[in-house]
């Protein structure tokens, strides 16, 4: 038997849902769902899960944050970065530099570290608002070369090709040594990765978060309805480049060492291939890619010492041409009976 019309006007009106305003799609956007939480948790566990690889898991923590740094600036705002590591090596220089000398604790260094690195972001950001995608390119590589000459001829301050030596790391917050093992340091170095997590998270699920999307998409319509494009890319690139300086003091504070190689090319390099395989856009791709990145390049380079960079970039060529999109596809279906059961168990 056929539904009426009036019956079936009423029976969409019923199912017709109001559309969310701007303040509860925000706030739904806030909300964490089940697999954000289990990430955190397994990463925190891992403190004691995996006690002989914390080195390891601190240089994928501190790999991370550097990649989330970059994320925010390319994902949400389409600035694509090649010298990126021109601030996490002013970070790692400011905070070594600040041991070296008794200067304050570890906590007050990164400080400090994010605080240089973001002045620095603050004025290169200029530079990028006057140019197009290749401009930029080149003027943030530019800017990279320019800080690892500078740190090179001021052997005096930086030690140049030898390294800043004599750096004494003291206890966090006068209570936690870094010990032998990495427990002190990638537990630090976990706990500042979640901490500006949970900051970049609140700011790209914000007002200011969607005007940079917007302007990704399309710069001149994001123009039209009043988003001021210049104040927002200044201050994005200026937090990013903090977040860049605190990974770079993390790197200092955690080894008790700093060189050259912080503010090298190679350095931005890794960050973006950690990118091209966790995904840009959505935060969680700096970490996850780090993961991965770390894990293929320590097993490569302990199977095939000399050609462990020759099946590096294969695997990411085979990335790249099979997908991403159907990699993680592949996955949501094999997990969607898991997913399938805590949401029956949520409602």
């Amino acid at each position: 038997m056929r539904m009426s019309s009036r019956e079936v006007s009423s029976s969409e009106i019923k199912t017709t849902q109001p559309a969310l305003t701007p303040q509860a799609f925000l706030l739904a956007k806030t909300k964490w769902r089940w697999p954000e939480v289990a990430f955190w948790l397994v990463a925190f566990s891992l403190i004691w899960l995996m006690p002989n690889r914390h080195l390891l898991l601190n240089e994928i923590a501190i790999l991370g944050l550097f990649a989330l740094s970059i994320d925010l600036i390319l994902g949400f705002a389409g600035i694509i970065s090649l010298g990126h590591a021109a601030f996490f090596g002013l970070g790692a220089y400011a905070a070594g530099l600040m041991a070296k000398h008794g200067i304050g604790e570890p906590v007050v260094g990164l400080l400090v570290a994010g605080g240089i690195a973001g002045i620095a972001g603050f004025f290169s950001s200029f530079l990028i608002l006057r140019g197009s995608d290749l401009t930029r390119l080149m003027i943030t590589l530019g800017v990279a070369l320019i800080f690892h000459e500078i740190a090179n001829r001021m052997a005096w301050l930086t030690g140049g090709a030898d390294g800043l030596l004599g750096i004494i790391i003291p206890p966090i917050l006068g209570q936690f040594e870094f010990d032998f093992r990495g427990a002190t340091a990638y537990t630090y170095s976990l706990v500042v990765l979640f901490l500006l997590f949970l900051l970049a998270r609140r700011i790209i699920h914000s007002p200011f978060g969607l005007s940079l999307k917007a302007l990704k998409d399309n710069r001149l319509r994001a123009g039209t309805i009043g988003i001021a494009s210049a104040r927002r890319i200044v201050a994005i690139y200026t937090l990013a480049a903090a977040y860049a300086g605190i990974a770079g003091g993390l790197l200092t504070q955690t080894t008790a060492f700093v060189s050259l190689e912080v503010l090298d090319f190679a350095r931005s390099a890794d960050a973006l291939l950690v990118l091209v395989i966790g995904g840009s856009g959505y935060l969680y791709g700096g970490p996850i890619g780090a993961i991965f990145f770390k894990i293929m390049k320590d097993g490569l380079s302990a199977l095939t010492p000399a050609y462990w960079l020759f099946w590096m970039g294969f695997a990411l060529v085979v990335l790249v041409l099979v997908g991403r999109d159907r990699i993680t596809g592949f996955a949501d279906r094999l997990f969607a009976p898991v997913v399938a059961l805590f949401g029956r168990k949520a409602r």
